[in-house]
């Protein structure tokens, strides 16, 4: 089976982009397109992951939905692809669907596992509150990936990279500004994550996160009234109207885990509650809590961590 796998390679090569040639990878012969002007040894290095090759649209600069769908509709029928596959992200949500029409084909929207025997796929519906199983009948199908969902397995090897003419048509969208997150850790790349919420008291009491988020190598996150009061930048806000993540581990401190905000953070692994109240909607969903004052916890929490790390 071809199996062609689209990336956003703009800003390097993350964790979700690799899963997604992964997946790929189990199910057919992989060829990877991607736009903008990434480092032909970079996306070579896809190989390594199981993509026989990569195609490069060097014409198509910005995130214009209309210009991607267009080039990867040419690269379907350049190879012959009976699958697209998708990083489920806010491209994904955007072009898609776009494709779908475009090429009549089935579309399987935030995956979660490889298809069945019988072709069915596993997803999340109702905000990850429940799962569903979709049966494309059609001959051709799109599927967007979870991140998380699987983990990248490299299988050795390069890919060969070409150029690609996927004529693109005329941009609907100007770019005039690029604000990229602060932080070394992207959260929807982030394996875990230490979120606070108004319980802390004020954006002078964010040390006691950051401490922790460094002491782990974690993301730092938030819930949406701490971003909508200018306490924390709002790419940081993790929610149903925010990111939505998958980490293994989220430690949320002073959250009371209004449902809005379980819609975005319910697919982690992982979930540990800190909070006064022992009351508070988020410890339904914990996997560990900690009835306690975020003040004393965060300090002890970070202190164990290091002593951990210190002795192996």
């Amino acid at each position: 089976m071809s199996v062609l796998v689209y990336i956003n390679s703009q800003n390097g090569l993350h964790k979700a982009a690799l899963e997604a040639v992964t997946y790929g990878k189990k199910l057919g012969e992989v060829t990877v397109i991607t736009n903008g002007q990434a480092d032909a040894s970079l996306l070579a290095s896809l190989g390594a992951y199981g993509a026989s090759k990569v195609l490069v649209d060097r014409s198509v600069q910005s995130d214009d939905d209309q210009q991607l769908s267009n080039v990867i509709s040419a690269a379907v029928t350049a190879t012959g692809a009976t699958t697209i596959v998708f990083s489920h992200d806010l491209i994904a949500k955007a072009v898609a669907p776009r494709l779908s029409v475009k090429l009549k084909a089935g579309l399987v929207s935030g995956a979660i596992a490889l298809p069945a025997a019988d072709g069915t796929v596993k997803v999340n519906v109702f905000s990850g509150k429940a799962f569903g199983v979709v049966k494309v009948n059609s001959a051709s199908r799109i599927i967007s990936l979870l991140p998380n969902s699987i983990q990248p397995e490299e299988v050795g090897g390069t890919a060969t990279v070409e150029d690609f003419n996927g004529q693109a048509g005329e941009a609907k969208v100007t770019l005039k500004n690029t604000i990229k997150p602060e932080g070394d850790i992207p959260l929807p790349e982030a394996e875990l994550v230490v979120s606070a919420g108004r319980g802390l008291k004020g954006p002078e009491n964010w040390g006691m996160v950051e401490d922790l988020a460094k002491a782990l190598g974690a993301a730092t996150a938030c819930s949406r009234p701490v971003a909508d009061i200018g306490w924390r930048p709002h790419h940081e806000h993790v929610g149903q109207t925010g990111v939505a993540i998958r980490p293994n581990l989220y430690i949320a401190a002073g959250i009371s885990g209004a449902i809005q905000h379980l819609a975005g953070v319910n697919g982690s692994k992982v979930i540990v509650v800190i909070n006064t109240d022992a009351e508070a909607p988020f410890f339904k969903a914990a996997d560990y809590g900690i009835v306690g004052d975020a003040f004393e916890v965060l300090p002890k929490l970070t202190e164990a961590v290091k002593k951990f790390k210190a002795s192996h």
